[in-house]
């Protein structure tokens, strides 16, 4: 079975403190996901005004095949509007909660439930298709997403979105819950996870096993708090882990990221899973030396997948091994002396320096210690 990928970056991850995108950003954001096979977008909250509805034309009329999705409060305007900016689905989002009911609307289910009904028969009169977003579903409880689902099915809409909204759910308990939901709404469950405690994207793995068809993701994850499942581990995830078909170009996915980091102005970390800067880099001696032999042997996801190499460099941890296969990639033979030579150098360096050395510094450092009674051969 294959899984959509339905990404709010430009809704959700947007929604993170001090991320705000130009319209030529949104659009370029836009264009990226879509060139790498995600081709369902949550594009924005046409309530936020003018400009923000402007924008989401925008990402429309640079992305006619895309498939475009608003999210939308309790609002017969805000409907209006997604169908002026030809949306092809509508997220109506209802606090599934007590605690959001009482404090957020203050206003009673059925009250609630019977707008809901109204305004996903108008949104479908307005020819899109529907999801109900249940926020705050992991604080609901299955009788009250039961009723919500009553209501979605009468009136209309496709799908429903079961929304972490606090990121607080784990990945068995996301299992008992989406299950328990499928038993009851036989359309299309969306899951939207938050990563508060880490574990976004293995409760919407769980999630997928569990029954849900579509997934929301950001790029980098991106998202209010510590952000939302990442779209680069999702997508390899499913691939890997469950063996299901996102349609991603994962060659693709650095680049995209690097859209993504330069528009919120925040560097990718290196240690960013999948496309960070040292995530196909080796630098321990007992792993570099095995991966001389057989590149397997610390690295399962093949670089060459997202379109990247690996590396190995040498630092405090480098063995002697290393030090010879580096050097010896460099064009340099190093003999048994050479090599005693260089390896506390190679570690001062990165005691004190607090990174791996370059490779002409590699050089300077070999130049220094080896001089003229060097013995090697360059390629």
């Amino acid at each position: 079975m294959n899984v959509l990928i339905n990404d709010t970056t430009l809704r959700d991850g947007e929604q993170s403190p001090g991320v705000a995108f130009l319209a030529s950003e949104k659009i370029a954001i836009a264009e990226a996901l879509f060139a790498a096979g995600i081709t369902a977008l949550e594009v924005g909250t046409p309530a936020m005004g003018d400009e923000e509805r402007q924008r989401i034309l925008q990402v429309r009329q640079h992305l006619p095949a895309a498939t475009l999705m608003s999210w939308c409060r309790m609002n017969r305007d805000e409907i209006c509007q997604s169908a002026d900016l030809g949306m092809d689905w509508v997220d109506i989002s209802l606090p599934a909660s007590d605690k959001l009911r009482q404090y957020k609307l203050r206003e009673p289910l059925p009250q609630l439930l019977d707008k809901l009904g109204a305004l996903i028969a108008q949104a479908r009169t307005l020819g899109m298709q529907v999801c109900v977003g249940c926020e705050d579903a992991s604080r609901a409880s299955d009788q009250t997403l039961n009723q919500i689902a009553d209501i979605a099915r009468e009136a209309g809409a496709k799908r429903l979105r079961f929304a972490d909204t606090l990121g607080l759910l784990d990945p068995f308990t996301t299992t008992t819950r989406i299950q328990a939901l499928g038993e009851y709404w036989p359309g299309e469950i969306e899951m939207h996870a938050h990563n508060d405690l880490g574990l976004a994207t293995a409760n919407t793995l769980a999630a997928v096993r569990a029954g849900a068809t579509s997934v929301n993701t950001t790029v980098l994850g991106l998202g209010e708090r510590a952000g939302n499942a990442a779209l680069e581990t999702v997508a390899l995830s499913l691939s890997r882990c469950l063996q299901r078909d996102c349609g991603v170009d994962f060659t693709r996915l650095p680049s995209l990221c690097q859209t993504v980091a330069d528009a919120t102005q925040r560097a990718i970390d290196p240690q960013q899973p999948l496309v960070g800067a040292q995530v196909f880099t080796h630098e321990s001696g007992v792993h570099v030396a095995a991966l001389l032999r057989d590149r397997e042997s610390y690295q399962a996801i093949d670089p060459a997948l997202m379109g990247r190499e690996y590396r190995l460099v040498l630092g405090k941890h480098s063995g002697r091994q290393a030090v010879d296969g580096v050097f010896a990639r460099m064009g340099y033979h190093l003999d048994t002396l050479q090599i005693d030579l260089l390896l506390p150098a190679i570690r001062r360096f990165a005691e004190r320096w607090k990174r791996t050395p370059k490779e002409d510094e590699l050089v300077a450092l070999y130049d220094a210690l080896c001089g003229e009674s060097a013995h090697f051969a360059r390629g």
